[in-house]
C-alpha cells in the first residue's frame, strides 16, 4: 500500500468520524462551539503514521461522562476513562452562559422566592456535582462507525504494521 493511499483513507476516515461527532452533536442543541473545534491531522513518516483528533477539552467528559458523588454510571464502551467527582464541583462560574443560552432566567423556590441567575448555576453545578454527567460517546459512536467502513485491506495493513512495530521494539 502506497503512502499516498494511506493519507487519503486516513484522511477520508477522519473526516466521516468529524461529521458524524458533528451530527451526534447537533442532538444536543448546543453552542456549537464543540462542534467546530473537532477537527484532526495525518501525520506520514517512512516508517509510520499517526492520526490525531483534537476538540475543546471538554469534549472528553461530554463523550466518555462523568460519575457524581452518588451517581455512577458504570463501564464505559470501547476503553474510555471512567472520570468522576470526588471532592470538588464544577465550577458554577462555568455554567453561566450556559444558562443564559438555554433561557434559564431567575425562578422561584419551593416557599416562592426568587432564585437569581448565580444561584440556579451553583444548584446546577451542585446537581452536576452529585449526578454526573452521562455519557454521551457523541465521538466514540462516530469513530467505531467510521471504523467499521474502513476498507478490509487497510484494516489489515495496520495490524500487520503493528505487529512489526511490536517486533522491532521488543528486540
Amino acid at each position: 500500500m502506497k503512502y499516498k493511499e494511506t493519507v487519503k483513507v486516513l484522511e477520508d476516515f477522519a473526516r466521516e468520524v468529524i461529521k458524524g461527532a458533528r451530527k451526534n452533536l447537533k442532538k444536543k442543541k448546543a453552542s456549537g462551539k464543540l462542534q467546530r473545534s473537532i477537527k484532526s491531522n495525518v501525520k506520514v513518516n517512512p516508517k509510520s503514521f499517526e492520526l490525531d483528533f483534537e476538540m475543546e477539552g471538554y469534549g472528553q467528559y461530554q463523550d466518555a461522562g462523568v460519575d457524581g458523588k452518588k451517581k455512577k454510571y458504570g463501564k464505559r464502551k470501547s476503553g474510555l476513562p471512567t472520570f468522576s467527582y470526588k471532592d470538588k464541583m464544577p465550577p458554577p462560574k462555568k455554567l453561566d452562559k450556559w444558562v443564559v443560552r438555554k433561557g434559564l432566567k431567575g425562578t422561584r423556590d419551593a416557599k416562592g422566592r426568587f432564585v437569581g441567575r448565580k444561584a440556579l448555576t451553583f444548584i446546577i453545578a451542585g446537581s452536576i456535582f452529585m449526578k454526573g454527567l452521562e455519557p454521551t460517546y457523541f465521538f466514540t459512536n462516530a469513530f467505531d462507525a467510521a471504523y467499521k467502513k474502513l476498507p478490509k485491506e487497510f484494516i489489515d495493513k495496520y495490524e500487520l504494521d503493528i505487529d512489526n512495530f511490536l517486533k522491532f521494539t521488543t528486540k
